[in-house]
């Protein structure tokens, strides 16, 4: 091995380990969800399996998403409620993030138990919100909204920072594929297509709303410390680029600038961060 290819592996091996880090909790013996094509629900020829394979996109498009869920006031009530989400914002992103790998990535039987147990957890969350509305986190009303905001997030990002020219066949693919997931989680009618998909937003935006706890939730996501001085620079870019990837009207709500001048930079820098990272991985 010559030296260079001594310092690549050494930087290969650092990076691997800051990524598993972030996303898996190593003191509960957590690791990285294996790969099972033969086994798995979608398998790797599947546009689902291409998509949810990229961690900066997943990360830039998880941020995304997460600012939009929680405009809608009774998915924002089930976060503040019963959530630990604003004393362990790192943890509630690690299990969303095992959960998206668990349901692509892993057997058939695996998907389904961890489907199983959000599900379960589901039935415990309910409430009501301040203007005395009940709210329940099975409501398949709130699924659809959750899971066409987490679609829209993590196409979007994949497509501006790994495949611009994506073909909108394979992108009606991916909301098919991922439309199993909603199903089994007890979502109606599921968007399988773009056109579905953003007819599904447009109906939803007039139930959309923004308060006090909507602005303070939106602070602790963007305002997190990051969880290591290494991961720092890392985590500033992916947020810039998840509030770039915001649609106008949501950035709007939530009395967010996008980048301004800035955003060339921004793009860049995470188009770099992602291909540094898929060199580390591949």
């Amino acid at each position: 091995m010559s030296p260079a290819d001594g310092i690549a592996k050494r930087l290969r091996g650092a990076l691997i380990g800051q990524v598993r880090a972030v996303f898996n909790d190593q003191a509960r013996g957590e690791k990285p969800v294996q790969r099972k094509p033969d086994e798995s629900l979608f398998g790797p020829e599947s546009v689902v399996w291409r998509v949810h394979g990229d961690v900066t996109t997943m990360m830039v498009g998880g941020v995304t998403a997460l600012l939009l869920q929680m405009l809608h006031p009774a998915v924002l009530a089930g976060v503040w409620d019963h959530s630990t989400f604003r004393g362990d914002m790192l943890g509630r992103l690690r299990r969303t993030a095992r959960f998206i790998a668990v349901t692509t990535y892993g057997s058939a039987a695996e998907a389904e138990a961890m489907i199983d147990k959000v599900r379960d957890v589901h039935t415990r969350v309910k409430g009501v919100l301040p203007d005395g509305t009940p709210y329940a986190a099975d409501d398949p009303h709130l699924l659809a909204w959750v899971h066409v905001t987490e679609a829209v997030s993590f196409l979007d990002a994949w497509i501006r920072y790994a495949e611009p020219d994506m073909s909108r066949a394979d992108q009606d693919s991916y909301f098919a594929d991922f439309a199993r997931i909603a199903e089994a989680l007890g979502t109606v009618d599921v968007p399988r297509s773009r056109a579905e998909a953003e007819a599904l937003i447009a109906r939803m935006r007039p139930e959309l709303v923004v308060d006090a706890r909507t602005r303070e939730v939106a602070r602790m996501v963007l305002d997190q410390p990051a969880p290591s001085v290494a991961v720092r620079p890392f985590q500033a870019l992916t947020f810039g680029a998840a509030v770039d990837l915001l649609p106008g009207w949501a950035r709007t709500m939530h009395g967010l600038s996008g980048a301004g001048l800035a955003t060339p930079a921004v793009r860049l820098g995470t188009r770099g961060v992602a291909n540094t990272l898929r060199w580390a991985f591949r």
